[in-house]
């Protein structure tokens, strides 16, 4: 029987250094299992994380893995500019989808609320399939919402990339089943047991630099649905909803169309790591107009391919 006095021994790994010894794991265990994986990559926070695991997990070596990215037209400027410089200065390969080349040869349509967050799901599985990818890293966490809450940390895809909850495999202690056929391919996910506060915290403790949009700052908004969020040419603002200059952040970053920015006078992690402390709702609940469209709009997405 494990004793309190065992679990708290000298030498014991800290919450963070578990986390990231379990992370760094999977990295290689994706590497000595695969052969050819690919890491999502946005220039969001967590992608950022992810990214800065796999540099632990194979130091001094290149990372063995090149980056993908959905750009969906929409994308904030600070942030597409965070991933260019990220690429330059590690030398690392960079595979880019985009939304508008699929509107442009007629392969999507443009949604009526301006909205390109779910067309991701097309470029994605092309650019999959095209480069025959056989695992693809990406950055959910089980505390964001209940679809991914069902992800495994090895989840598969099948030959058309989508997701059957009921084919989840199980995952027992640090074994995982990246076993697979020929046209499926296995999403990974190394921060699956990470809250978006052992992020930040890992932020900190690394010293991690992130896009500035993810700090407080002056931002022209208008209010949709309690949402704060950016105007542009996709749809906003209308009617009466007006722009107002606002201090704020954002706790996720994705299409501008559907990504809200919160109130917030927090400028360092360490402020950051103070308010999601004290926080109820989760960073998708809070700014992901996209996520709100239906109880179940994650899982449908996902279903059909979505990350």
């Amino acid at each position: 029987m494990t004793t309190a006095v065992e679990l708290s021994a000298p030498g014991a790994l800290g919450h963070l250094d578990a986390l990231e010894a379990e992370a760094v794991h999977i990295f290689r265990e994706v590497a000595g299992e695969f052969e050819r994986p690919v890491i999502l990559f946005s220039g969001g926070k967590d992608s950022i994380v992810m990214l800065h695991l796999a540099r632990k997990a194979f130091w001094p070596a290149q990372i063995p893995f090149a980056l993908l990215h959905v750009d969906t037209g929409h994308n904030f400027p600070e942030v597409i500019e965070y991933r260019d410089r990220t690429v330059a200065e590690h030398g690392l390969r960079l595979y880019v989808g985009h939304v508008q080349e699929f509107i442009d040869n007629g392969r999507l349509q443009e949604r009526a609320d301006g909205t390109r967050n779910p067309l991701q799901t097309v470029p994605l599985l092309d650019a999959i399939e095209k480069n025959r990818f056989d695992a693809v890293f990406g950055g959910g966490r089980r505390d964001e919402e209940k679809a991914r809450a069902k992800e495994r940390v090895f989840s598969l895809r099948d030959e058309f990339g989508q997701w059957d909850p009921r084919r989840q495999r199980p995952e027992l202690w640090n074994l995982y089943n990246g076993r697979h056929r020929v046209g499926e391919h296995v999403r990974v996910f190394p921060l699956s047991n990470w809250t978006e506060l052992d992020v930040w915290q890992y932020i900190e403790r690394e010293e991690i630099p992130l896009p500035e949009i993810y700090f407080s700052h002056e931002r022209d908004v208008f209010l949709r649905n309690g949402m704060w969020l950016a105007p542009g040419e996709w749809g906003g603002p209308k009617g009466d909803e007006q722009v107002e200059r606002r201090v704020v952040r954002y706790r996720t970053v994705g299409d501008m169309s559907c990504t809200g920015a919160v109130d917030s006078p927090a400028a360092t992690v360490a402020e950051v790591i103070a308010e999601i402390a004290v926080s109820r709702l989760t960073e998708r609940g809070a700014t992901r107009a996209d996520d709100k469209m239906s109880e179940a709009a994650m899982e449908d997405r996902k279903r059909e391919g979505y990350f």
